[in-house]
C-alpha cells in the first residue's frame, strides 16, 4: 500500500487501541437502546472534541450531532425547521437538555460575517448553503447594540460566535417541535484564551434565554462561577 495511505494507517492503528481499552462490558447498557441525557449541538470543527470537553468516558450518555455553524435548524421546501439530529433523541430517545456550543474563532461565522460585509462566498454549494443560513444572524447581530461593529476583527468575530449560539438558543426555545419542559442551554467552547485563561472551557452563555452572567452564576453551584461569562453584557 502506498504512502498517500498513511493516514488510513493512522486511523485503523487508533481504533485499535481503542478496541484495546474498552473493558468488556463497556456497551452492555446500550446494546439495544440509547436514552442520552442531553443532545448537544457543536460547530464542525476537529479543535471542538464533542465527548471529551464534557469529560463523557461512557457511551450513550451524549448524543453529539453536529454541523457547519452549530446551528440548530435546517431549511425545508423554504421553511426553516428544526433539525433532524436535534429532534432524534429528544422525540424518540426521552432526551430532555439541548445544548448549542459554538467556539472561539469559529470560521463559519467568520465566513458568514465576510458576506454579511460584502465579501464573497466561500463555495462549493454544501458550504455555502449553512454560511447563507448564517448570514441573516450575522446582519441582525451587526445592527444591535450588542456587536461592536467597530471593533477588530477577532473581537467581532467572537462576540458573533456568542451571538450566534443565544440566536440559535432562541429558535430552539420557541419551535414548537421543542416541548416546553426541554432545558436550552448555551456554551462557548474556548481554546483561544478570549474568556479567560483556561483552554477548553465550555463557557455557559445561556440558560434558557437568561442570558446575563451574574444571573446564571445565581443558577449554577458557586464552584463552578468562573464557567460563566459573556461577550456580549
Amino acid at each position: 500500500m502506498s504512502a498517500e495511505h498513511d493516514v488510513l494507517h493512522e486511523l485503523l492503528a487508533g481504533n485499535e487501541r481503542h478496541v484495546e481499552s474498552l473493558p468488556d462490558d463497556y456497551f452492555s447498557a446500550v446494546q439495544t437502546g440509547q436514552q442520552p441525557d442531553v443532545v448537544t449541538i457543536c460547530c464542525s470543527d476537529s479543535r471542538v472534541p464533542q465527548e471529551r470537553m464534557w469529560g463523557v468516558d461512557d457511551p450513550g450518555s451524549v448524543f453529539t450531532p453536529s454541523n457547519i455553524g452549530n446551528q440548530v435548524w435546517d431549511v425545508d421546501d423554504g421553511e426553516r425547521i428544526v433539525d433532524g439530529g436535534m429532534l432524534y433523541p429528544i422525540h424518540h430517545a426521552g432526551t430532555d437538555v439541548a445544548a448549542v456550543v459554538g467556539h472561539t474563532g469559529c470560521g463559519a461565522v467568520t465566513a458568514a460575517y465576510q458576506v454579511a460585509t460584502g465579501g464573497d462566498r466561500p463555495g462549493p454549494r454544501g458550504v455555502d448553503k449553512w454560511v447563507e443560513l448564517l448570514v441573516p444572524v450575522v446582519e441582525d447581530a451587526l445592527e444591535s447594540d450588542l456587536v461592536d461593529a467597530e471593533a477588530d476583527e477577532e473581537t467581532v468575530i467572537n462576540q458573533l460566535v456568542e451571538y450566534n449560539v443565544d440566536r440559535q438558543a432562541r429558535f430552539l426555545r420557541e419551535a414548537d417541535e421543542i416541548p416546553d419542559d426541554v432545558d436550552v442551554y448555551g456554551f462557548v467552547y474556548d481554546f483561544q484564551g478570549v474568556y479567560g485563561n483556561e483552554h477548553g472551557r465550555t463557557y455557559l452563555v445561556n440558560v434558557n434565554g437568561e442570558t446575563d452572567p451574574d444571573a446564571i452564576a445565581e443558577l449554577i453551584p458557586e464552584e463552578y462561577a468562573t464557567a460563566t461569562d459573556s461577550l456580549l453584557y
